[in-house]
């Protein structure tokens, strides 16, 4: 509400912005978010469609970090993928049994520092997810 309000204003009112970063900050749900909204709200001018844009902001995002997720942690493409998406239909990261083990590259079975390597990646699956639950 308050971004489709700075647009009205033809993204001029500084008050406004204040607003919205008052808001992301006093809301629990947002603050995962708050690199998402800013980052809108920076690319938005008097020509955005407000609702259009911020859904095709958000899907380039999500993929733009989930294909960095995949990239820097050498994870299988397909299967983290599948996995994300069936976190975001469920509501829920379940970051223990088969499915999750099958993205973590290594044997299961001894060796190397396959169970740091995992903890990175739950954290970064973690953030990720907090920060486009409900988005998408």
């Amino acid at each position: 509400m308050l971004v489709a309000k700075y647009h009205e204003s033809n993204c001029q009112d500084k008050e406004i912005l204040a607003n919205i970063t008052k808001a992301v900050n006093a809301s629990i749900q947002l603050r995962s978010k708050k690199e998402l909204i800013e980052g809108f709200v920076a690319k938005i001018n008097a020509d955005s469609k407000i609702d259009e844009d911020w859904k095709n902001y958000v899907r380039e995002q999500k993929e733009k970090d989930i294909a960095n997720i995949i990239s820097e942690e050498k994870l299988k493409d397909e299967e983290s993928r599948r996995f994300i998406d069936n976190a975001f239909r469920d509501g829920v990261l379940r970051t223990t049994g088969v499915d999750f083990d099958r993205l973590v590259p290594g044997s299961r079975f001894g060796g190397g520092n396959r169970a740091e390597k995992k903890n990175g990646i739950i954290a970064k699956l973690t953030v990720f997810f907090e920060k486009y639950l409900g988005l998408v």
